[in-house]
């Protein structure tokens, strides 16, 4: 059985291709592929070299055309003749089984898709027994339509009766097509026991949820890497694990804060990502389940990313997808300590950008009427934090006599 897990013990080295299409354009591929060579550093590979190519659609073949393969085939050969082999080519876009085979024949290096990339991440920072099922379980759902390939070289020794032979033919099978007929029952037993364990699992986080009494839920959503756990550890003196990494949390955390003499659940949940795969949001609905039930979401925002407009986008969209695009939100746009502006000239007249306004100037923009409230923090460096918990405090309150008109919050006061 294939293994995702990518060694942190020896950093391999890692090319990356992407696509410049018409609806992708050169800007956007080297944003993509910036996020994506931060993926191959969380994953602990090195990226040495990116190669990208302007067509209107990835090829169904080798998603790039035959000359660019060729070029990255000969840098793989040039970096074996100095003695220094590239460990992997990753692409920007989940492969087809068909694209997989073809592109593993030319290059004869170990092939990632950018789906594949995340499931090993997410593979390395499962801890929980929730978590590393999730993970297993989404892994299986990306092998199963792709195991043809890994028996495509037994394949052509099965022998049939008739004229026909191989799948087709009523008698003898191929031995290749036995292994592949006896993975996927393997695997589709396995997915089976898994769905049966994550039900359980989820079964006892609902009793979990039921048992929490009146209290208002918080979740933490949002892009990866925006500081969800800097917050949560912030707001509830925690210690959820919080690095510069993407997807340093897997399982969501759920901790009990007192503002005032208000206490609420805050949740800290997986981050979202561009292009995330299909199964793994379908893997993880135990553990978004927070988020669903969540009475209220903390939407954070990196605010020095150079491209958190689109960002704000995609977690919009997976909320949408997962239902939860009405619910009560409120935007933080966090990490103002590391935010950036280049002040114009007096006689330029260009339209201003995010990277010439200030930050103040930013406070009175669209942005900040992105929902009911919106406000500007560092949770690092504790900056207007007390303006975020009193605009957080008098929403929660808002919230729980709306839901709990009749408790005067009978509960012990504790400070967060």
């Amino acid at each position: 059985m294939k293994e995702f897990v990518i060694s942190e013990a020896k950093a391999e080295t890692a090319i990356l291709v992407g696509l410049i299409t018409k609806e992708q354009d050169e800007a956007k591929t080297k944003e993509y592929l910036d996020e994506l060579e931060f993926l191959a550093d969380t994953a602990g590979a090195v990226t040495i070299k990116r190669f990208t190519q302007r067509v209107g659609g990835p090829s169904s073949i080798t998603y790039v055309g035959k000359g660019k393969l060729e070029e990255i085939s000969r840098y793989i050969k040039q970096k074996e003749d100095e003695e220094d082999p590239v460990g992997m080519v990753i692409f920007d876009d989940e492969l087809s089984a068909k694209q997989l085979r073809n592109i593993e024949g030319a290059l004869k290096v170990k092939i990632l898709d950018r789906t594949s990339l995340i499931l090993d991440i997410f593979a390395m920072r499962a801890q929980t027994a929730n978590a590393k099922a999730q993970v297993e379980l989404a892994q299986h759902r990306y092998m199963l339509p792709r195991l043809q390939r890994l028996w495509t070289h037994l394949e052509r020794q099965g022998g049939g009766s008739g004229s026909g032979g191989g799948k087709g033919s009523v008698g003898l099978r191929g031995p290749g097509e036995t292994q592949l007929e006896m993975d996927r029952r393997i695997i589709l037993q396995r997915i089976t026991l898994l769905k049966q364990r994550l039900a359980e699992i989820d079964k006892q986080k609902t009793t979990q949820r039921k048992n929490r009494g009146r209290l208002i839920r918080v979740a933490l959503v949002g892009y990866t890497n925006v500081g969800k756990s800097t917050i949560m550890n912030m707001m509830a003196k925690s210690e959820v694990f919080a690095e510069n990494k993407l997807f340093a949390t897997l399982d969501t955390t759920v901790r009990k804060v007192t503002i005032e003499n208000l206490p609420f659940l805050l949740a800290d949940t997986v981050g979202f990502i561009r292009k995330l795969p299909t199964d793994l949001v379908e893997s993880f609905k135990s553990t978004l389940d927070e988020v669903r039930e969540a009475d209220l979401l903390l939407h954070v925002v990196d605010i020095s990313h150079p491209d958190f407009e689109e960002q704000i986008e995609v977690v919009e969209k997976t909320l949408a997808d997962l239902g939860c695009a009405e619910k009560p939100s409120m935007i933080v746009f966090n990490k103002i300590d590391n935010y950036t502006w280049i002040e114009k000239e007096p006689d330029d007249l260009t339209e201003p950008t995010k990277e010439n306004i200030s930050l103040d100037e930013l406070k009175r923009t669209w942005m900040a009427k992105l929902g009911d409230d919106c406000i500007f923090i560092s949770a690092r460096e504790k900056e207007n934090i007390d303006e975020f918990r009193n605009t957080l405090y008098l929403k929660v309150r808002e919230l729980h006599v709306q839901k709990y008109p009749y408790n005067d919050f009978p509960y012990p006061v504790e400070e967060a």
